[in-house]
């Protein structure tokens, strides 16, 4: 799918098998020292964790996002970024909450329970959602909205842009059960990850039946402004000129209250937010492991340093649309032209922080059920590499540069403005590249362009950004892995790996799930759209005394519950 999507902040969001999560071992939490730290497991959390009744009421929490949202419709394409989740979900309903270990549990503010079951070959699943919720315009949340938001994602109706359908187009029906609040979803095929629907774990919250009705409400109700919402916190305002949106606490919010006066968003480069974190003016942002934010930050007195095993990891995106790069042998090439390990220790440099090259697209080293299905692909070979473009025809004939039917083979790499790890790649990439005869053209884009101008639209040969994922199933990678997928912006995909990630999300036995991730996994090395480098850690930094916000893991952002504590 790709919910944050923006290079390092930035970043697309891809569906992770519930089912593959384990909780078994534990971070180490000493810090300093010469050893690089093992890497926590996936579903470990810092966050200051306090209970609410010892914060302090009221205060400001100032967090940076490193771009002004301007789609706040998650589901829409254009609103499938890092920044919007963060303010899109404070204010709108998620019928769940993910605990650190990817399990889901109801959010008994809007849902009090939901079962599955089978009933004549068909999957059958019941909410029961809790009659005190209500839209901001006073309307009660009921079946009708899960109704419309079934209807709009279920990419039935291709007006509706939507990231990926992927749970929601196998939905036959949404029918009203004993009274209003009662919905009953049958399924059409059998969903595991059910579960994923209508939550902000999996960047999907519910929106209001009214902008959910047709495709041209569904684009632009919440283009440039937030009507309606439905949670502990309302929008306040958004200021172009700040670049600076503003929430402030709902008072007809009916479940716990929030403790903050108010959360004010700021959008700035991810190269700024350190200096601005140490002048006072930020309260909290997310490092997106970049060396540079730490060292900087990590002398803050004030602050501290939180971290866990992180949901993200980096990768580069090949165009398969480019006329340079849609053989499969070229793209391949380069694959083995790339000497990742010398990626990780230059990207992961100086953090503390141990790392090696990710050998699967789906699921984390430190996972259950991992598995490096990467083959000889993930192998740095020049030779190899040479050989591949050889039978490409893509030939030296005496030159640095190679050429076939009088073109050099010159790729435009495309980073954004702000994001050191990006440029980074870029000057290690030009050099490793040209051992195998590859040019590029380094083309530095507007961070709020990168996505929408550049990468959607194919305006590019190879990109660097992140992926990071959701604690649901492998099918939920649909997104950016299938054919179809509305967040594919590589263009590549078979039809093996679109059944693959189908039957590994239809699975309930975990073993089988695991065992068909990792099938999906092998083809998806195949077909050599997308090269994992490594798994990023989640660092962030935060003022000491801010609560329950930090390094989350796989759980998501109670936003309630955060305040700061006593002093």
């Amino acid at each position: 799918m790709k919910h944050s999507r923006v290079p390092l902040a930035l970043v697309v969001t891809v569906m992770v098998a519930s089912s593959a999560l384990t909780a078994c071992g534990t971070p180490d939490d000493e810090g300093g020292g010469g050893t690089a730290k093992q890497p926590p497991k996936t579903t470990a959390l810092d966050i200051n964790q306090t209970d609410p009744a010892r914060l302090t009421r009221g205060g400001t929490l100032n967090w940076a996002i490193d771009q002004f949202p301007v789609q706040f419709n998650e589901m829409e394409t254009d609103g499938n970024q890092a920044a919007t989740n963060a303010v899109v979900e404070a204010v709108l309903p998620s019928l769940w909450h993910s605990r650190p270990n990817g399990e889901q549990v109801p959010d008994k503010a809007f849902l009090l329970d939901a079962a599955s079951r089978t009933e004549g070959g068909k999957q059958i699943v019941t909410y029961h959602l809790n009659p005190k919720a209500k839209w901001s315009d006073g309307t009660p949340i009921t079946y009708r909205d899960l109704e419309a938001n079934v209807r709009a994602l279920s990419s039935k109706d291709p007006a509706y842009k939507v990231g990926s359908p992927a749970g929601y187009e196998d939905v036959s029906s949404v029918r009203r059960g004993k009274d209003d609040h009662e919905a009953v979803l049958t399924f059409d095929k059998p969903y595991a990850d059910w579960r994923a629907l209508f939550g902000a774990p999996n960047n999907t919250p519910l929106y209001p039946a009214k902008y959910m009705a047709d495709a041209k409400s569904f684009t632009t109700g919440y283009l440039n402004t937030i009507p309606v919402t439905a949670n502990a916190y309302k929008l306040g305002g958004i200021d172009k000129t700040a670049q600076t949106v503003t929430l402030v606490p709902d008072p007809a919010w009916w479940g716990d209250k929030p403790k903050l006066d108010k959360i004010v968003f700021h959008a700035m480069t991810t190269e700024s937010m350190p200096a601005a974190y140490a002048n006072g003016e930020i309260d909290y942002f997310d490092l997106n492991a970049s060396v540079a934010a730490f060292k900087q930050v990590s002398g803050v007195k004030s602050g501290e340093i939180r971290e866990a095993g992180g949901p993200n990891y980096r990768h580069l995106t090949f165009n398969g649309k480019s006329p340079k790069l849609s053989d499969p042998k070229v793209r391949k090439a380069l694959f083995k032209a790339t000497d990742r390990e010398t990626l990780v220790k230059s990207g992961l440099k100086g953090l503390n922080w141990e790392g090696k090259p990710l050998g699967n697209h789906f699921l984390m080293p430190n996972q259950k059920g991992y598995r490096n299905n990467a083959g000889d692909l993930g192998t740095y070979d020049p030779k190899a590499a040479a050989r591949l473009l050889d039978e490409a025809g893509w030939k030296l004939d005496g030159g640095t540069v190679r050429k076939k039917g009088g073109e050099e083979l010159k790729l435009r790499f495309v980073i954004p403005t702000g994001q050191p790890a990006a440029k980074n790649e870029a000057t290690i990439l030009t050099q490793m590249w040209a051992q195998a005869g590859v040019a590029l053209d380094i083309r530095t884009v507007p961070v709020n362009e990168f996505f929408d101008k550049y990468v959607t639209p194919g305006d590019y040969d190879v990109a660097p950004y992140s992926f990071s994922r959701t604690p649901f199933a492998a099918t939920g990678s649909s997104g950016t892995y299938a054919r179809d997928g509305g967040g594919n912006d590589s263009k590549t995909g078979s039809a093996k790996l679109d059944d693959l990630l189908d039957k590994a999300g239809r699975s309930a036995d975990q073993a089988t799930a695991l065992e068909t991730v990792n099938a999906a996994d092998a083809e998806a090395w195949q077909v050599a759209g997308v090269l994992p480098t490594y798994q990023l850690p989640e660092i962030t930094a935060a003022k000491k005394n801010l609560a329950n916000l930090g390094a989350q893991g796989m759980a998501d952002i109670a936003y309630e519950r955060i305040g700061y504590t006593k002093q």
